[in-house]
């Protein structure tokens, strides 16, 4: 059986980033991916606006993706594609097997520390509770977005985008470029989800009509869609009656959420937080299971890749250094302001000088201060001009600072100024 110091599953580019940062720490690291090629889902993302912060260029997903592949390439890696991991279980030594099944047969690998950088995936039709038939048609945007820009494959001729997730948004700009027709995007909430720079690049820049508070209530079609319905919606989002209207189009494609995929995490028993759907992590990025860290969008949904590259290489890193010992955790307490806040928590018996906090207010604010205080003693805090919550922030905190001890009581705060 062949054993690692550190295995990361999921080679998109967390997984990616992951593997070269612990294997500059001298570490064995095994990179297992269950697709043929490395990249993820950039391999389909053929815009461009990647890289702007890692490598001050506009680069588009593939180009970003090939700058990573070759980083690993560089390095004494072994890397699986085509593999699946059906099973992870903990020795008593607290090591870890990673048991997979691939084309050669299955196969077991040992390892001390996991890095799990597995992605997310798209709500579909089903999770959101869309009445009526099931014809074909009906799409994820990434789905579309596959169809289009890896098959060649126009998948629609006149649609309907449900959600402005920032997905969406470029589709609905994508598919207008092909020559398709975007009939409208829809969105069940008061304010856009998506990125203000995609709703102006990919949506008033063609003229493609956004339409907040009202949702797709039903689908009409047998074997392909025909139309859909659409209802104006409450604050409550509640289909508001005698709002109805039908829609002709020949596809519905669905940009409503992202989930972090953590289908392997859960199975190891790791405490997930039902605001992020991800794990619930420390500053290190390791789970409360010791020895198991999470990064990029299994972690939580991030706006940019550079921010997945980022929080990656740092789970990497804590990963290849990881040593079994005791840990000293402490609640991040947040207020009801924030839709979510990373880490949860921190583990003081380790270096916290240089924790990156990301977190997304739950509403629209202007002139707001974060805020973090110990002991309800004011240590830290930036201001902003505004927040919204498709925008994911980010500060650089030294914890190491507030002198923390077991017993402090850390709060998280938006406030007005």
């Amino acid at each position: 059986m062949k054993q690692y110091d550190v295995i990361v599953i999921g080679g998109g580019p967390a997984g990616i980033a992951a593997a070269v940062s612990a294997n500059d720490e001298n570490s064995k690291v095994l990179l297992i991916e269950r697709e043929a090629r490395l990249g993820g889902i950039l391999k389909q993302c053929i815009h461009d606006g990647f890289g702007l912060i890692r490598f001050g260029e506009q680069l588009s997903g593939p180009e970003y993706a090939e700058r990573y592949i070759k980083e690993l390439n560089k390095r004494d890696i072994d890397v699986l594609t085509l593999s699946f991991v059906t099973k992870i279980s903990k020795t008593k030594e607290n090591l870890f097997y990673v048991h997979i099944v691939n084309k050669k047969g299955v196969d077991t690998f040992l390892t001390k520390a996991l890095v799990l950088a597995m992605g997310c995936r798209e709500r579909t039709s089903k999770q959101i509770s869309i009445h009526g038939t099931r014809p074909s048609g009906v799409f994820t945007a990434g789905t579309a977005q596959h169809y289009t820009n890896l098959l060649g494959e126009l998948p629609t001729k006149e649609c309907v985008i449900l959600g402005s997730g920032d997905i969406g948004l470029i589709m609905a700009r994508r598919l207008t470029l092909e020559g398709a027709r975007v009939i409208g995007v829809f969105e069940a909430k008061n304010t856009p989800s998506g990125l203000t720079r995609n709703i102006h690049q990919c949506l008033y820049d063609y003229n493609i009509p956004l339409h907040l508070s009202y949702t797709v209530t039903r689908i009409f079609g047998e074997d392909r869609l025909t139309a859909v319905e659409i209802m104006k919606v409450d604050e409550n989002l509640k289909p508001i009656k005698n709002t109805e209207q039908i829609i002709k189009c020949d596809a519905l494609i669905l940009s409503v959420g992202l989930i972090p995929e953590n289908e392997v995490a859960e199975s190891l028993g790791v405490q997930l937080d039902n605001r992020t759907n991800g794990p619930v992590c420390d500053g290190q990025y390791m789970t409360l299971i010791d020895g198991v860290f999470s990064c990029g969008n299994a972690l939580h949904v991030n706006d940019l890749v550079d921010y997945v590259s980022e929080n990656a290489e740092q789970a990497g890193k804590n990963a290849a250094r990881y040593v079994n010992s005791d840990r000293c955790l402490i609640n991040i307490n947040s207020s009801d302001d924030f839709l979510y806040t990373v880490p949860q928590k921190l583990d003081i018996n380790q270096n916290n000088s240089n924790v990156i906090v990301y977190f997304r207010s739950r509403k629209n604010r202007e002139k707001t201060k974060f805020v973090i205080s110990v002991d309800g003693k004011e240590f830290f805090s930036k201001k902003y001009s505004f927040l919204r919550p498709p925008e994911m922030e980010r500060v650089e905190v030294d914890f190491n600072s507030f002198n923390l001890t077991k017993s402090s009581n850390i709060e998280f705060n938006l406030v007005n100024f």
